[in-house]
């Protein structure tokens, strides 16, 4: 048997499992007894992380929301978060697919995933490269505030104070944040066609915030 400790934080799924426990004659069985004795850690059916004790490293939850389900990118609160855009920690991670929508609960947090067809899905998303370990895929900073405004229901939007208020007020964002978004990223969203009112009024916040911080 491989040493199953050089996947570190890397989610394994079955099959590779049945590959690295190829030695043992019914590696299914083998992966039962390893999640029983908390070597492997269930996260879904199929999908498992290594136990703290035999990993190097600390999970990414980034990481793990790309694997859970996908293909997927991190976005809105987290990824604000992430970009320390918003004082508050998040601890459930939500991002967008191209699949249907879903949930999961797992020993490391909700993860939650929302819909978007491929073409608005591929705008805007950042590789995140962390210390030449592993890499995630992640929303831009402009297209998770995108995301927050199109997938919060009931989100009305309906002048350029709204949407500042929902910016500076409700996710707490500062101002010279705002004033170094990118609204080509927005613009890009907008023919998507999804809110693009409520999109159109970011662009222009973004650019009055631009003009006051130049």
């Amino acid at each position: 048997m491989k040493d199953l400790s050089a996947f570190d934080i890397v989610p394994i799924n079955t099959s590779t499992l049945k590959v690295v426990l190829c030695d043992y004659q019914y590696p299914v069985d083998k992966i039962k007894r390893l999640v029983n004795e908390g070597t492997l850690i269930p996260i879904k059916k199929g999908l498992y992380v290594l136990s703290e004790s035999t990993r190097k490293h600390n999970i990414s939850k980034e990481l793990l929301g790309n694997h859970i389900y996908g293909p997927s990118y991190v976005t809105m609160d987290y990824a604000l978060a992430y970009y320390s855009l918003i004082p508050e920690s998040v601890n459930n991670i939500t991002s967008v697919t191209i699949k249907r929508s879903r949930s999961f609960e797992t020993a490391f947090g909700k993860f939650i995933y929302r819909q978007a067809d491929t073409n608005y899905y591929s705008i805007g998303i950042n590789i995140e490269k962390v210390n030449n370990l592993y890499h995630f895929l992640i929303a831009s900073p402009e297209k998770a505030i995108c995301d927050k405004i199109i997938f919060t229901p009931q989100l009305k939007l309906t002048s350029l104070k709204s949407l500042q208020d929902f910016l500076t007020h409700d996710l707490r964002i500062e101002e010279n944040d705002i004033a170094g978004l990118n609204s080509e990223i927005v613009a890009q969203c907008m023919t998507s066609g999804i809110k693009r009112r409520e999109l159109a009024l970011l662009i222009q916040t973004i650019k009055k915030k631009k003009h006051e911080y130049s």
